[in-house]
């Protein structure tokens, strides 16, 4: 206490100073308007600030509750999309329409893209409702098939892998191909078996082709580079650059065909009978 007040004595001349002129701006303020708008606006202008920082720490510390807020928006979106194209154009008559496509959010833990045949292992297994053989996407492109599930975990065979084959098609004339990789450059895939009287240009856009049970048709996948014809000179090889990024790869969607079993069961007796 004897501090303080020393401190007190020793400062007393500068102290009633400082009290003076806060008395003497707190009446020039509520007598004079323009004085008043202005203190005003420059307390707005400082606390607007003050929150405006202390908004962006809060933002920067939530960014992983938004995504997972925005990714299951846009898994919705997509369920959504799918479904509605195949309202139209198979389901149309009906009433009632379940959906032909589920989608899945996962986060990937893993991704190699450097070796012959490149595997990437999501966070999400059997207890998610993954099952082999499903197609994996990004909002930009597809990525690969699920491969192997755990309880928890699953690996994708990416479509950096030599074993890879996806059914593919050029949206622009519809003519199909196989996707294939040559284990070359992580941004480069081949579209493979394209008839030559099929129209190919630079910089045509390539999607999946729907006649598989595990992608639906229409996802992209990336833009012609540059073609040839093979050796036979009756099919195209052709080089895609690809849409997604494979080196950067955050967040998927897995797609689930529920219609599958039914297809597969199916094509099997038709086999069968042959």
């Amino acid at each position: 206490m004897q501090q303080i007040l020393n401190i007190l004595i020793k400062y007393r001349n500068f102290l009633l100073f400082l009290v003076l002129l806060l008395l003497s701006l707190f009446f020039t303020i509520q007598s004079h308007s323009y004085h008043r708008s202005k203190f005003v606006n420059s307390a707005n202008f400082l606390s607007g600030g003050i929150y405006t920082s202390l908004s962006d720490v809060s933002t920067y510390f939530n960014l992983k509750t938004y995504n997972e807020q925005l990714l299951e928006e846009n898994r919705m979106l997509r369920q959504q999309l799918f479904n509605t194209i195949d309202t139209v154009l198979v389901k149309k008559d009906t009433v009632r329409f379940d959906g032909t496509y589920k989608f899945y959010k996962a986060r990937v833990i893993n991704n190699n893209y450097a070796l012959r045949d490149n595997f990437i292992t999501l966070r999400a297994g059997t207890r998610d409702s993954i099952t082999k053989d499903l197609g994996v996407i990004t909002s930009k492109g597809i990525v690969g098939v699920i491969d192997q599930v755990s309880n928890k975990f699953s690996t994708v065979v990416s479509i950096l892998n030599s074993n890879s084959q996806i059914n593919a098609k050029l949206k622009k004339s519809g003519h199909f191909g196989i996707l294939e990789w040559d284990g070359k450059d992580s941004n480069i895939v081949k579209l493979v078996d394209v008839q030559e009287k099929a129209p190919v240009a630079k910089g045509d856009t390539i999607i999946t082709g729907g006649m598989s049970t595990i992608f639906p048709e229409g996802i992209g996948i990336g833009t012609v580079s540059n073609f040839k014809l093979d050796a036979s000179e009756n099919y195209y090889d052709i080089n895609i650059k690809l849409f997604n990024d494979m080196t950067n790869l955050g967040h998927v969607y897995i797609i689930k065909n529920l219609d599958r079993n039914e297809i597969e069961i199916l094509e099997e007796q038709t086999s069968d009978e042959q």
